[in-house]
């Protein structure tokens, strides 16, 4: 998945690149952090990224 799409910067991002990027995609998300971007990511399923943002968003 993440190597046919754009990684992208979180708009919350500072300008120290102290953020992540994400690539989504239909079925599922790729988070890595901007400091080491070859040092891996996080795969989520859409249903359970989707959780997590409502999680996020409701604190």
């Amino acid at each position: 998945m993440t190597e046919s799409r754009t990684w992208r910067k979180s708009t919350y991002s500072s300008p120290q690149n102290d953020c992540v990027e994400l690539v989504v995609g239909e079925r599922e998300t790729a988070v890595r952090d901007t400091k080491d971007r070859e040092g891996g990511h996080l795969t989520f399923s859409a249903s359970a990224f989707a959780a997590f943002l409502a999680e996020v968003r409701a604190r």
